[in-house]
This record gives C-alpha cells, sequence and structure tokens, in this order.
C-alpha cells in the first residue's frame, strides 16, 4: 500500500508554512488544518488528484495566508521587537545551503518586511520552484499580476537579505569564538569576534527582561554581554543547531532562564545576533523539526 502523499509531504508542508508564518506553532496549526481539508475530501477523489504535491501546497498556502493577515495585526501589538519561533534542526539541513539559507533568522526577518501574498509568492517561488500558474492559483491573483508580485518580492528581498558565504564549519568556530568570549567575560574577546557594526536584536515579548530596541555597535554589544560570568554564574551556555546554522541556548533552571541565540556571520565575524527569550516561542525547541524542500 502506497503512503498517502500527505504523510511524504509532510515536512515540506511545515517549511513552506514556517517560512511563510515564521512560527513553529501556528506552522504546526496550519499544517494540521490542511490535512484535515484533505482527509474530509475522501479516499476517491484524492486518488483522483493528478499531482498532491501541488494541491495539498495550494491549500496550505490559503491557510497560511488567512493566518499571516490576523498575526499581521496581533504583531502591531507586539511588546518590544518581533522575532520569529527558533527551530532545532538536524545536522542534514545545515548541509542543504539553499534551505538552511530560506529558513535562518537572517532570511525570516527580511521576509517579514514583506506583505502576505509578497511573502507566500516568495516562498513558493524561490524556495519551491512552484509555476507561476500554480502559485497564482493559489494566491487568488491572475498569473500575471503573480509575476509582478514575485518580481517585486525578489528585488525587495535582495537589496535586503545578507551575504552571507560561510561554512557550517567556519560558522561554528566563530560562535565558539563568541560563547567563549561571553562565558569568560572576556570584553576584547568579544570585540575582536563582533562586526564593528554588528546589531543584538532581542525578543522577550514583553514577558521576558529584553533590550526594547535592537543594539547597534560592537561597543555596546560586548559592554552588554561581557558583564554574563557575573549575572548568569550558574547559567549554561549549550551549543545547538537553530534554523540550520550553529546556535546557543542559555539556560539555567533555577532561575528559570532560557534564551536561543541565531547569529549571522560575514567576513569571519557576527554581523548579527538574534537572542529569543520569550517564553511562548520556546517551547518546541526540545523537538527537533523535520524541514524539507
Amino acid at each position: 500500500m502506497s503512503e498517502d502523499p500527505f504523510v511524504t509531504h509532510r515536512g515540506l508542508l511545515f517549511t513552506a508554512a514556517y517560512e511563510m508564518l515564521g512560527s513553529a506553532s501556528e506552522a504546526e496549526d496550519v499544517v494540521q488544518e490542511t490535512w484535515i481539508r484533505w482527509d474530509a475530501i475522501g479516499e476517491a477523489a484524492r486518488g483522483e488528484v493528478r499531482d498532491p504535491r501541488a494541491f495539498l501546497m495550494r491549500m496550505l498556502t490559503r491557510k497560511a495566508l488567512d493566518q499571516l493577515r490576523t498575526t499581521a495585526r496581533r504583531r502591531e501589538q507586539y511588546v518590544g521587537e518581533w522575532l520569529p519561533e527558533p527551530l532545532l534542526t538536524a545536522p542534514d539541513v545545515a548541509q542543504d545551503v539553499e534551505l538552511a539559507e530560506s529558513v535562518s533568522f537572517a532570511m525570516l526577518t527580511v521576509l517579514e518586511t514583506l506583505t502576505p501574498t509578497e511573502r507566500a509568492v516568495f516562498v513558493l517561488r524561490e524556495v519551491f520552484d512552484l509555476p507561476y500558474a500554480e502559485i497564482a492559483d493559489a494566491v487568488g491573483k491572475s498569473a500575471a499580476a503573480t509575476r509582478q508580485i514575485g518580481h517585486r518580492a525578489r528585488e525587495h528581498v535582495a537589496a535586503r537579505r545578507p551575504r552571507v558565504e560561510v561554512s557550517p564549519r567556519q560558522q561554528q568556530e566563530v560562535v565558539d569564538r563568541f560563547v567563549a568570549a561571553v562565558t569568560g567575560g572576556d570584553l576584547q574577546g568579544l570585540l575582536d569576534v563582533l562586526a564593528p557594526q554588528v546589531v543584538l536584536v532581542a525578543d522577550g515579548g514583553g514577558i521576558a527582561q529584553a533590550a526594547a530596541n535592537p543594539v547597534v555597535g560592537a561597543k555596546k554589544v560586548a559592554n552588554l554581554l561581557h558583564a554574563f560570568p557575573k549575572f548568569g554564574a550558574h547559567a549554561r551556555i549549550l551549543p545547538v543547531l537553530l534554523n540550520g546554522a550553529p546556535g546557543a541556548r542559555i539556560v539555567d533552571v533555577a532561575d528559570g532562564y532560557d534564551t536561543a541565540i541565531s547569529f549571522a556571520v560575514e567576513d569571519g565575524r557576527i554581523s548579527r545576533i538574534f537572542a529569543v527569550r520569550n517564553p511562548a516561542k520556546l517551547g518546541g525547541l526540545d523537538v527537533e523539526a523535520t524541514l524539507r524542500r
């Protein structure tokens, strides 16, 4: 008996939903709703679907667009900076360079600057290489309009996406230097590993303490972090693979301190630090996400 197409493509559906929404929990909800609709059409009707992958992606995209429009209104009232939910990923994701880039924090924050329709079109075309005719059907636009949206989104992303060309091994070396400097309270070590115009963005969601605005510049970021040994004496910094790249997780069980940190590395230095402290976004970090393209 052949595997149900939904099961076959579940990893791909989750990846697409996560890239459109930037939220693992919302992506899971959208995938589940897609399954419910797929199951509801009946076995006989499912058997007549000529391209189950395209059919499922179309259903998923419509659900994701509805969710995007709802969350866009909620994010207007979000306290502080908003960052995506971090994903614990397997080493094979880091080896798929295109997949790792598409789910990276740096890319997801760029995608946040697109409209819901632009984001859906960009993800479906640039990441999954779907034909414009299929994308047009999914987003409810004409093929010509969808092409224009895709062109506009691609230019927008190209102007803002980080120019990162670094191997997982090189990034791990930089992250290891950063962790060593933080745990040792080494101010000069931090200055050496941070790019001059490094940006630190922290998301506490109004629940956990976090910088209300981005911190810009190596000196400011280093001064903020080098006191860690004093205030995080009982915390552990654990190496993890987050969103397809080496990251870190800071845990202090006694104080309930939990932070997931992702990095963007350029020219051997850290150019972006993304620190997620909102506990509502950290609940899924103990479950490795299955991502597919």
